[in-house]
């Protein structure tokens, strides 16, 4: 069993997401949050994306989860981390 995704499956495994959970084509707008998690994980920290991927969704969701609301919390998000300075 592979415990890594190829990039050639990602398409599919979000096709599997939508049908899970009633979602429709732009609830999960791949390149605006992989461009979000690489930011992060190069201005802040590797483990940071994905907690910053679940934050978005979390405060996004929060907000009324529209696509407008998921771009303004992704683009806060990606503001933070452009401007991130570890205190240490």
């Amino acid at each position: 069993m592979s415990t890594h995704l190829p990039p050639e499956a990602l398409d599919a495994w979000a096709e599997a997401l939508r049908e899970t959970f009633g979602l429709g084509a732009d609830d999960i707008p791949i390149p605006l949050i992989l461009d979000m998690a690489r930011d992060v994980a190069v201005g802040v920290a590797r483990p940071a994306a994905p907690l910053s991927a679940f934050i978005a969704g979390l405060v996004a969701g929060r907000g009324g989860g529209s696509p407008e609301q998921v771009r303004a919390t992704v683009a806060e998000i990606t503001s933070l981390a452009g401007g991130w300075r570890s205190e240490g």
